[in-house]
């Protein structure tokens, strides 16, 4: 009995591990190191991406965004343009007009609209596939280093990256940042976050919740569980 009490004990303890490492890892985690003006090496630490699978609007505007802005070099090749209408609730009929950019089959995957090996001849290296992207980075980052491109003559697009210094990919979000105030600019980075976080793993919310309620199971299993193993030892000396 005291070895079902530490399984129960363990499995609840492994069970909120698995649904909180995720996000205490990337909490307040670093994003990389930059040298400011005054040539001193500073620290830049990590925005927090606002992720929030119930919110539509937001996964809705972030498809968008991708699409017009991430997908003319960038694949999604795990994620199906019929998934997306399903879960984000789109009409399929809209999805197939405003969202399609590169297929007209809408149960085809994502993929970039400009042939990966006319980009390696530009980049130096074919843009990677996004479909899993913030779960290599973190949301967090990817949010971040969305945000810290800034203008350098110096880069062949005219544009460097705090975060990842020298990086090949040029601010391709710059004609949005340039027609928004920064919250403005910030909401829709944000909403493009969401959306490649989505993709990343869109049954998260749903582990969340379904492993929150396994814990609280667990928990109050091991209350009976406790008491009848203090009755079946009370006479053992």
């Amino acid at each position: 009995m005291n070895t079902l009490i530490k399984s129960l004990t363990g499995l609840g303890l492994g069970a909120a591990l698995t649904l909180f490492a995720g996000n205490a890892m990337a909490a307040g985690g670093g994003c990389g190191t930059f040298t400011n003006a005054e040539g001193v090496e500073e620290h830049l630490l990590c925005s927090e991406a606002p992720i929030d699978f119930t919110n539509k609007g937001s996964l809705q505007n972030g498809a968008k965004i991708f699409m017009n802005y991430c997908a003319g070099c960038h694949s999604a090749q795990y994620v199906r343009h019929s998934r997306i209408a399903k879960d984000l609730e789109i009409p399929p009929e809209l999805v197939e007009k405003y969202l399609m950019v590169t297929t007209d089959q809408i149960g085809d995957h994502i993929t970039a609209e400009i042939d990966p090996e006319i980009q390696a001849s530009w980049f130096g290296a074919a843009p990677p596939d996004l479909s899993l992207e913030t779960r290599l980075r973190g949301d967090d980052w990817v949010y971040t280093y969305l945000l810290s491109f800034y203008e350098d003559p110096s880069r062949p697009w005219g544009a460097n990256n705090l975060v990842l210094a020298n990086a090949a990919m040029p601010h391709v979000l710059h004609n949005m940042q340039e027609t928004l105030s920064q919250e403005e600019f910030e909401s829709e980075v944000g909403d493009l976050v969401n959306f490649m976080a989505w993709m990343g793993e869109p049954a998260r919310h749903d582990r969340q919740v379904i492993g929150f309620f396994v814990i609280i199971f667990l928990l109050v299993l091991l209350i009976p569980v406790y008491l009848l193993n203090k009755e079946f030892w009370k006479d053992v000396k």
